[in-house]
């Protein structure tokens, strides 16, 4: 499968090559990464059993049903953010994509969904497949309000305070970021022309910090 046939089958499963590189070491020629496709993702994973059956992990559980039967249309091999330890290193992968780069506040950040770009999956393929022509990084011409957004500063020139961040979270004022997402994601001007709904940030959030 040439790499259109692939976007193809994965948009038929509401998901998108989020990016994808020519490792040199990874047992494989290709490497696709995948993310959700928006704004149809959301509406069709709250339909799944996966959401509904009150079982822990739904989207991991979804992406690995899904995934699963992409690899069988393309012979190549799933792997998952989830798997490990020890863990895939699905950062390193990203960072050797075109489309995907080190934000000023340390995310990542992609040329269409911005700081809200995430991954359900990846497949490794055996064969050495064309890639789309490389994207411009939108960080380089932004005024990067992603390094005030942040309303306790726990992100900002590449320095993520985890603890700070969730002691936040679970203080009286919490509730913006818990319902809405978080304000720095939110701030990037790409984020802002990607179609997420604050119910899939909110999902994404109590998984970050379950409350």
């Amino acid at each position: 499968m040439n790499y259109d046939a692939l976007e193809t089958a994965a948009n038929a499963q509401f998901l998108t090559i989020v990016g994808a590189f020519h490792p040199e070491a990874e047992g494989a020629k290709t490497i696709l990464l995948l993310g959700p496709d928006e704004p149809a993702f959301w509406p069709h994973f709250t339909t799944t059993h996966e959401y509904q059956d009150g079982q822990a992990d739904p989207m991991d559980r979804w992406s690995k049903r899904v995934i699963g039967g992409l690899v069988d249309q393309s012979n190549g091999r799933a792997q998952f953010p989830s798997d490990g330890p020890p863990y895939p290193p699905f950062i390193a992968w990203a960072l050797a994509c075109d489309s995907m780069w080190e934000s000023p506040v340390g995310l990542l950040v992609h040329h269409k969904a911005g700081l809200f770009v995430s991954f359900r999956g990846a497949i490794a393929l055996p064969d050495h497949i064309e890639l789309p022509p490389a994207s411009q990084n939108p960080c380089v011409t932004c005024d990067r309000p992603c390094l005030t957004a942040c309303p306790v500063d726990a992100i900002s020139s590449g320095y993520y305070d985890v603890p700070f961040c969730k002691s936040y979270l679970n203080s009286a004022s919490k509730t913006a970021c818990m319902e809405t997402g978080c304000f720095v994601r939110r701030s990037c001007p790409i984020s802002g022309k990607y179609a997420r709904v604050a119910h899939q940030s909110a999902f994404h959030m109590a998984s970050f910090n379950p409350q």
